[in-house]
């Protein structure tokens, strides 16, 4: 009687740890690749918005005594022998903007996360509300200020309801589509499983989701700080929004060019930070990044 060779599975488990090896080996390399992506296009971001600067300047033959360059900025907030009382001055209504864009931005995500999750769950409500949302997307907030201001009056509930409207409505879209973007076999699995709606939504439509919430993330942080400066303009007084209009009327155009100047900044770097994360988590999960918005 012939003996029947028995394969040997000594091999599979150096195998599998090969493969693993591999596999993690792989995604640490996609990771770098695109943390390095995304701070190449950090710094060549901020590069380019130095040379416009300094360039459309140059171009239109701005007068120095109105406009200040990236030169009279870095003195104005550095060189000078009163920079610290500059940077003191501007540092206090920079904590004030952010401080507001801040509560603008959470209420606003927040709010958007919840009405998108009642979307998904109730389709009726998506159909009747979300051509609203839509349509309200398209209108500027200074349309809306006189109202709130009526409504909220001048002081801390009117910055955060005009902040997290700027970011409630591009979030709320973002999101809405990135729940219905969850793979229907994966909720039939789920389904069959037993699990319901709020289990299809947990482990699947959030998972999915991942990449669009990132997307909402990212462009309502300049939203936000933008909904803050208007906030502070139109009603509250206080910040940089509320600073700008006296600069410019005492003419301390060197005042006046550095809050713009540190705002932007300050919006630009986290926008890109925010990128950064994005691009890291997602290359680490295996998801594709959404295009930038």
């Amino acid at each position: 009687m012939t003996e029947t060779a028995v394969p040997s599975t000594t091999t599979e488990p150096r195998q599998v740890t090969d493969l693993s090896r591999a596999m993690r080996q792989e995604s640490r390399r996609a990771t770098r690749k695109a943390l390095l992506t995304s701070l190449g296009t950090f710094l060549g971001t901020i590069v380019t918005v130095l040379v416009l600067w300094q360039g459309a300047i140059i171009v239109f033959g701005l007068s120095p005594y109105v406009a200040k360059g990236p030169v009279d900025v870095w003195r104005f907030l550095v060189s000078d022998p009163d920079a610290a009382d500059h940077r003191a001055e501007l540092g206090d209504n920079l904590a004030v903007t952010m401080t507001d864009a801040f509560v603008g931005f959470c209420a606003g995500l927040f709010v958007a996360v919840l009405v998108a999750v009642i979307f998904h769950l109730s389709r009726g409500v998506e159909a009747a509300l979300m051509p609203i949302a839509l349509l309200l997307r398209t209108v500027p907030l200074i349309a809306f200020a006189p109202v709130i201001i009526l409504i909220f009056g001048r002081g801390f509930a009117t910055t955060a309801v005009m902040g997290g409207i700027v970011v409630l409505f591009p979030a709320l879209v973002n999101v809405a589509y990135g729940l219905k973007a969850s793979s229907p076999q994966m909720e039939d699995v789920v389904t069959v499983y037993g699990g319901g709606a709020v289990t299809k939504l947990r482990r699947v439509a959030f998972p999915s989701s991942l990449p669009a919430f990132f997307a909402a993330v990212r462009i309502s942080v300049p939203g936000a700080i933008t909904g803050a400066l208007l906030a502070e303009w139109l009603a509250t007084g206080g910040g940089i929004g509320g600073v700008i209009n006296g600069y410019y009327a005492q003419a301390k155009f060197n005042d006046m060019w550095a809050s713009v100047v540190v705002v932007t900044a300050v919006s630009l770097v986290l926008y890109n930070l925010i990128a950064i994360l994005e691009n890291t988590v997602l290359t680490r999960m295996g998801m594709h990044p959404t295009k930038r918005m």
